[in-house]
C-alpha cells in the first residue's frame, strides 16, 4: 500500500478548530478516532484527533492547541450529529476523563459488528477486510504521537483509520437492519452515552486485589490506605502508579508492615531505596486508627463464594447452551454473557437482573430462560440413552 497521504485538512489553531465546527454543525454524522500516549505518566496525553464526514477529512493537533478543543467536544454532544467508531470507549472515556464530555448519538462499528456475525471484540483491520475486502497494514501502535512535525508514514496508518468508517457503517447498519438487530445495537450504543459507564471506583484496585480477603482487618486497612497512597503520590507527580511502587511489591509491604518499617528495609524481596525512602511513611500509614468511612469501604469486598463441582458444571453448561443459541444466532457470545454477567448470575438475583436487564438479551435468550438464569442456582441433568434433559428447579 502506498504512503502518499489523501487530502486532508491539518488543524492547529482556535481558529481553524472553529471554522472545523462550522463546518460540520448542520452534519448527519462524523467518523473519528483518537491518538494518544499514557505510558509513565498519570494523566494520558491526547496527541492527534482524526475525523472524518461530508467535509472532508481533519486531523485535530490538539497538542498544538493545548487542550482548548471546545468546538470539537461541542459536536460530540450533538444529538443531531451520529458519531462513528470503532471501539469507541477508549476514545470517549478519554475525551471523558480529560474534559467530562459525554458522547450523543453514536454508533461503533465493533459492537454492531458483534450483532452481525463478527467475534467480539473484533479488530478494525478483520472487520475493514471482511466488509470491504481492502487489507490494512498493521498501525503504529507505538508511534510518537507527541512527536512535531509529525512522521508521514504514522499520519497515513492515523488516516486510515477513520477513512474506511464510513463505509463499514453503511454495511453493517445494513445487516442489522435485514436481520432485525437494530435496536439491538442501539440499546448498546447507549451505554457510551452515560456517565456510569466510564466512572471507576476510586477504592477499586485495592477491592479487587488478589490478597485482600486474605487479610485480617488491620491489614485491609492499611492496603487500601497504601493503593490510596500509590494513587495520590503518582497523580501530584504525573508518573504512572508502577513508577511510584511497583504492584509486585505490595504484598511483600503488605505482609511486612506489621513489623515496622525496619522489617521493610531488611526484607530482601523489597529493593532497598523502596524502603528507606518510604518505610516510614507506610508505617505512618498502618498505625492509624482505621476510619468509619474505610471500614464502610470494606463492606464493599466484591461477592466471592466457595463453589462445588457441581455448580461449576452447572455454571459451564450455561455458557455452552447460551453459546449453542449464540451460534445459532450467528451473535458473538461475548455480547450476550461476558465474565462480569456469569459472575453476577453468582452473586445473587438482584445483581443477575441487573447485569441482564429486560432488553435484547432477553430478547433473543427468551423470557422463561432469562428469568431462569436471574434466579435459579439449581438445576437437573438427566442422562437418557437418546438425549440429555437439563431441568431447572
Amino acid at each position: 500500500m502506498s504512503h502518499r497521504l489523501p487530502p486532508y485538512t491539518l488543524i492547529e489553531t482556535p481558529q481553524a478548530l472553529e471554522d472545523f465546527y462550522q463546518a460540520h454543525r448542520g452534519l448527519k454524522w462524523m467518523g473519528f478516532d483518537t491518538e494518544f500516549v499514557g505510558e509513565k505518566r498519570f494523566r494520558t496525553t491526547l496527541c492527534l484527533i482524526q475525523t472524518i464526514s461530508d467535509a472532508g477529512l481533519y486531523l485535530i493537533d490538539s497538542i498544538k492547541l493545548k487542550d482548548d478543543l471546545g468546538p470539537f467536544l461541542r459536536l460530540i454532544q450533538d444529538e443531531g450529529i451520529e458519531k462513528i467508531t470503532h471501539a469507541g470507549d477508549n476514545d470517549y472515556r478519554l475525551l471523558y476523563n480529560l474534559y467530562g464530555t459525554l458522547p450523543k448519538n453514536v454508533f461503533d462499528t465493533q459492537i454492531a459488528a458483534g450483532f452481525a456475525g463478527y467475534n467480539y471484540p473484533t479488530s478494525f483491520r478483520k472487520l475493514v477486510e471482511g466488509e470491504t475486502g481492502q487489507h490494512l497494514k498493521k498501525g503504529y501502535a507505538v508511534a510518537d504521537w507527541e512527536k512535531r512535525p509529525f512522521d508521514t508514514k504514522a499520519l497515513k496508518y492515523a488516516l486510515d483509520d477513520v477513512i474506511p468508517l464510513p463505509q463499514l457503517h453503511e454495511a453493517l447498519k445494513r445487516k442489522l437492519e435485514k436481520r432485525g438487530r437494530t435496536h439491538w445495537a442501539v440499546e448498546e450504543f447507549a451505554h457510551l452515552e452515560k456517565e456510569a459507564y466510564y466512572y471507576k471506583d476510586p477504592n477499586h484496585d485495592a477491592l479487587n486485589s488478589n490478597i485482600m480477603r486474605s487479610l485480617k482487618k488491620k491489614d485491609r486497612v492499611f492496603l487500601l490506605r497504601l493503593f490510596a497512597w500509590r494513587n495520590a503520590t503518582a497523580e501530584r507527580r504525573d508518573h504512572s502508579k508502577e513508577m511510584v511502587l511497583p504492584a509486585k511489591y505490595i504484598s511483600h509491604i503488605v505482609r511486612g508492615i506489621a513489623s515496622g518499617a525496619n522489617a521493610l528495609k531488611q526484607n530482601r524481596r523489597i529493593p532497598d531505596k523502596l524502603a528507606k525512602k518510604y518505610g516510614d511513611e507506610f508505617e505512618k500509614l498502618y498505625t492509624r486508627e482505621a476510619t468509619p468511612e474505610e471500614l464502610e469501604i470494606l463492606k464493599h469486598l466484591p461477592y466471592e463464594s466457595d463453589t462445588s463441582p457441581e455448580e461449576d458444571v452447572l455454571m459451564e453448561l450455561l455458557y455452552h447452551v447460551i453459546k449453542y443459541r449464540c451460534i445459532q444466532e450467528e451473535i458473538s457470545i461475548n455480547m450476550v454473557v461476558p465474565r462480569q454477567i456469569l459472575k453476577s448470575i453468582r452473586s445473587g438475583e438482584e445483581t443477575a437482573r441487573e447485569a441482564i436487564g429486560d432488553g435484547w438479551r432477553k430478547e433473543m435468550l427468551g423470557a422463561y430462560f432469562t428469568e431462569w438464569l436471574a434466579t435459579a442456582k439449581e438445576m437437573d441433568v438427566r442422562l437418557h440413552d437418546d438425549r440429555i434433559e437439563l431441568w431447572p428447579r
